[in-house]
């Protein structure tokens, strides 16, 4: 009996497959897509329909022989290529680049969103079709791509600087932080201040400090200078406390539904600092297969590219009664929580990002796994897990104070405690937050009742002033894209690596902020091609890709309604558009002729050249001092930028010197000897030679990770 072929995109995934079908298969994989619009050329005919040209890249030539060799030897292939309209295209480019329809073969699809003997029996047993609606919705996507990519870099190319690239997403998240950033320069801080007063019983010495919110009649106090300040305190000084309310009530916190794929980078990012592009990466390795020793090889976590809150009803039941098994039966809701399905964005997988079995537990699994895999498993078992937990229960008990003054006037002022009455699923998991809490609640407060009478014991007061919207972190910006509606799933972290590739934008202290290229390239887009970067524009074509996807729409329709109007655009463009300059100039002066050295940018990022180009072509790399020396040769440490664009640090006598970090040096040498300090946690940092870990005066510098983990 001869052998089914079956086609996968990676040799992991083949390998985890082929474990689970045995010999009666062969699996192979495509190594991605092996066929795509051509590099040299636009590739799409604008005046047929649109009709695109692919090609198989010299690269690919090697693997679509093979996989024309195996298909010869067979006569059922079955192409399990991902469970979202990029695989679906992968699947369709395979039978048409490897000729896998000629000889009678018969074809299959299969699909399943985590790699394990059950879902993968479940697949096979119920193979179908292509589904062409998905594959019309990813050309669509691509065709669109390219058109704009084509026709707006050479432009780019031509009145900024050469290597630029235009995108429909990656565009709209640069005018994104452009416009966040315009935002903080235009902001105004307005003071404020903050009042407090500490009173007590007068039968004992409980004090506390409650903060002062409004007049008498609850009128809101507003204080926006240190005199009124000062002379609210000196009235608070000769005021008569009573307890004019107390109000104890139990808070419920219900847990966080489980991850989908913005949420899983939102969250990456907040507690490991991990990029959208590293968790993916990581994610994918758990989704395709872990080696679990004895052989046995598995997917860890279901497919990690999907919108879907949505957990399997027998994934439910098997979470619930782990907890009910290893936290009792408080810890699991009458009901099992359902949560939405998708939002209303949606278009790819239909379960949420989970653990395929609730009895691979981090612990058990840890060993199999390095650091990073354990940290995203780890995190993705918990938040699964926990989302199926009782709430939280605080009790939180408000004090709200009476400051007579005589007659109507007066102060209110409210103290706030909460304690944990029943922890629920935050004995397993708390997300964490991009902004910290105004106020923390306070530990305790003595037990008083209305119309008790209280003590003055002091006041204070402190000054405060209004604060810019924050920059954008990872987190953050894939979250704004996602609300949005910009992109999808699938496009979140690209979109976050080619912003930074292409120099637009930077970050700075973890979070994005725009380069003089991002400010010029977004201005010139949003003059001269406004619906390319129109936000809301962007996110009803999301939509429309979506209607294709689901058989409402047809692709040539959508991406004619785009070009239309896109092409009006284009018309005239060379004319209207002015050539920016974006050499910069410098106090550094030219070695070979003395004039002085501009910054310069080509296809490998900025650089220094003589300002007497073309007569004189002298160039030098930039260097950013560090301040810091190298451990090993004690030449200075610099920063630097890898061919992926991430920023680290390295000896400045690279190659005959090799020493480098992704952590930023800290200026203060090890104080045992002497040597280049490294951040090692909060207000601390180690020694890159004798690991001397030393207490920093001030957390300035912090623990971020600039190399993304």
């Amino acid at each position: 009996m001869k052998k089914g072929l079956v086609i996968v995109e990676s040799p992991t995934k083949a390998r985890t497959i082929g474990r689970i079908l045995g010999r009666q298969y062969d699996v192979v994989a495509s190594l991605g897509h092996i066929r795509d619009l051509p590099r040299s050329k636009l590739g799409v005919d604008v005046d047929n329909d649109f009709k695109p040209t692919y090609s198989i890249p010299r690269s690919k030539s090697r693997t679509v022989s093979a996989i024309r060799t195996a298909a010869a030897k067979t006569h059922s292939i079955f192409l399990a290529t991902d469970p979202d309209r990029e695989g679906e295209a992968i699947s369709w480019h395979l039978i048409a680049a490897a000729h896998l329809d000629n000889d009678g073969r018969t074809l299959h699809r299969v699909v399943f969103h985590e790699i394990t003997p059950e879902a993968v029996d479940k697949a096979f047993r119920q193979p179908r079709g292509i589904d062409t609606h998905l594959v019309d919705a990813q050309q669509a996507r691509r065709v669109l791509d390219r058109l704009v990519g084509y026709k707006l870099s050479p432009l780019l190319w031509k009145k900024v600087q050469r290597g630029l690239s235009a995108g429909r997403v990656q565009s709209v998240a640069v005018r994104i932080v452009v416009e966040r950033e315009r935002e903080i320069e235009r902001f105004t801080a307005e003071e404020y201040w903050i009042l407090q007063v500490k009173v007590g019983r007068t039968c004992s010495d409980e004090v506390f400090w409650a903060k002062v919110v409004g007049t008498h009649g609850r009128k809101k106090l507003e204080i926006s200078t240190q005199s009124a300040a000062a002379e609210a305190v000196a009235k608070l000084a000769t005021a008569d406390y009573s307890v004019a309310d107390v109000r104890v009530k139990d808070v419920q916190r219900r847990p966080s539904a489980p991850f989908t794929t913005s949420t899983l980078q939102q969250e990456a990012a907040r507690k490991f600092r991990f990029s959208a592009s590293r968790t993916m990466a990581l994610a994918q390795q758990l989704y395709e297969g872990v080696t679990l020793g004895h052989g046995e090889s598995t997917g860890l976590i279901t497919y990690m590219r999907t919108d879907s809150s949505r957990m399997a009803p027998a994934a439910v039941a098997e979470i619930r009664d782990y907890i009910v098994n290893t936290y009792g039966p408080d810890y699991v809701p009458a009901r099992a929580y359902s949560y939405a399905g998708k939002s209303r964005f949606a278009q790819e997988a239909h379960e949420a990002i989970r653990p395929t079995s609730v009895a691979n537990t981090p612990d058990r699994v840890r060993q199999f796994l390095d650091g990073n895999q354990s940290k995203l498993y780890t995190l993705i078992w918990q938040r699964a897990v926990a989302s199926q937990m009782s709430p939280l229960v605080n009790e939180v008990t408000t004090i709200t104070v009476n400051a007579d003054l005589g007659g109507d006037n007066g102060f209110l002022a409210e103290a706030t405690s909460s304690r944990v009455k029943f922890p629920g699923f935050s004995a397993l998991y708390v997300e964490s937050s991009d902004d910290a809490m105004d106020e923390a609640r306070g530990s305790g407060l003595p037990d008083v009742h209305k119309g008790e009478r209280l003590v003055y014991h002091d006041s204070s007061q402190e000054q405060r002033f209004t604060q810019p919207p924050p920059r954008y972190t990872e987190a953050t910006l894939v979250q704004t894209l996602e609300q949005r509606g910009v992109g999808r799933p699938s496009t979140y972290a690209p979109t976050l690596s080619v912003i930074q590739q292409r120099e637009y934008v930077m970050k700075e202290g973890g979070r994005f902020k725009p380069t003089r290229l991002g400010y010029v390239v977004n201005d010139l887009l949003v003059e001269h091609f406004p619906g390319v970067v129109d936000i809301d524009f962007t996110a009803r074509l999301e939509t429309e890709l979506d209607d294709i996807a689901r058989g409402k729409r047809a692709w040539v329709s959508v991406v004619r309604d785009f070009y239309q109007p896109f092409s009006l655009e284009l018309d005239g463009a060379e004319q209207r558009v002015k050539r920016v300059d974006m050499t910069e100039p410098t106090d550094q002066v030219c070695p070979s002729c003395g004039r002085p050295m501009v910054v310069r940018s080509g296809r490998f990022g900025r650089f220094l050249a003589c300002s007497g180009y073309p007569e004189c072509r002298t160039t030098q790399r930039i260097v950013k001092p560090t301040g810091a020396h190298c451990p090993e040769c004690g030449a200075d440490i610099v920063e630097k930028r890898s061919k992926k664009a991430k920023t680290f640090f390295g000896c400045s006598r690279y190659p005959e010197c090799q020493f480098a970090t992704n952590r930023r040096p800290l200026p203060t040498p090890c104080p045992e000897c002497g040597k280049v300090l490294l951040p090692h946690g909060r207000g601390k940092g180690k020694c890159a030679s004798c690991d001397a870990v030393t207490a920093l005066a001030n957390d300035r510098y912090g623990s971020t990770n600039e190399g993304g983990g």
